[in-house]
């Protein structure tokens, strides 16, 4: 049996728990429900600027998904470009849902702008502005900005999604250097002890 005080199994184990710390670092990816507890809908007077309040304290990043929840009878998400947002013009959206449990991945760093595809719903305040990366947000006067700096005392996060596995490895570079030196050491070690 190996001790543990020598050298050679204190460097086997470094080695190891390198490896370890590497496989771990991958991120995770969360689903928001849009509004939270309010849900997707019109906002109510008591809280106007629900969604433009819900937008600022969230961070997005690439992976995250948006759900929005809403009876399908009666709403529906499009997204739309800044013109449209800020007109509340309906037509000729980028995407449109209206399934009641519609669900928009993020894939890349931007700008995304949603309103509701129902007429009024819109200029009610039932639209909502993300940004996700280091992009500068073109936000409307009412938006994140304006805004006062307290947080909601409700969780907002519903747990994490998987990402599929054609769209990015699950490995990086390091990972893999670190678990072929990692098993080198290993087969070097073994047969030295």
């Amino acid at each position: 049996m190996a001790n543990p005080r020598s050298p050679r199994f204190q460097l086997l184990f470094a080695f190891q728990l390198l490896l370890l710390l590497q496989l771990q670092t991958k991120s995770f990816c969360h689903q928001y429900k849009v509004g939270d507890l309010d849900g997707w809908g019109i906002p109510t007077s008591a809280n106007p600027l629900v969604y433009a309040k819900w937008s600022k304290y969230h961070t997005f990043a690439i992976g995250d998904s948006l759900l929005f929840l809403y009876p399908p009878s009666q709403d529906s998400v499009i997204q739309v470009t800044a013109q449209s947002y800020d007109s509340c013009k309906l037509k000729d959206p980028i995407l449109y849902m209206n399934n009641g449990n519609s669900l928009f991945n993020i894939t890349k760093e931007g700008n995304f702008y949603f309103t509701s595809g129902e007429p009024g719903h819109c200029q009610k305040k039932q639209k909502l502005h993300i940004t996700v990366g280091n992009v500068s947000a073109e936000s409307p006067a009412y938006g994140p900005s304006a805004l006062p700096d307290f947080a909601p005392s409700y969780p907002t996060v519903f747990g994490s999604i998987p990402q599929p596995p054609s769209s990015s490895p699950s490995l990086s570079f390091s990972g893999i250097l670190t678990a072929v030196i990692g098993s080198a050491a290993c087969a070097i070690l073994s047969g030295i002890m």
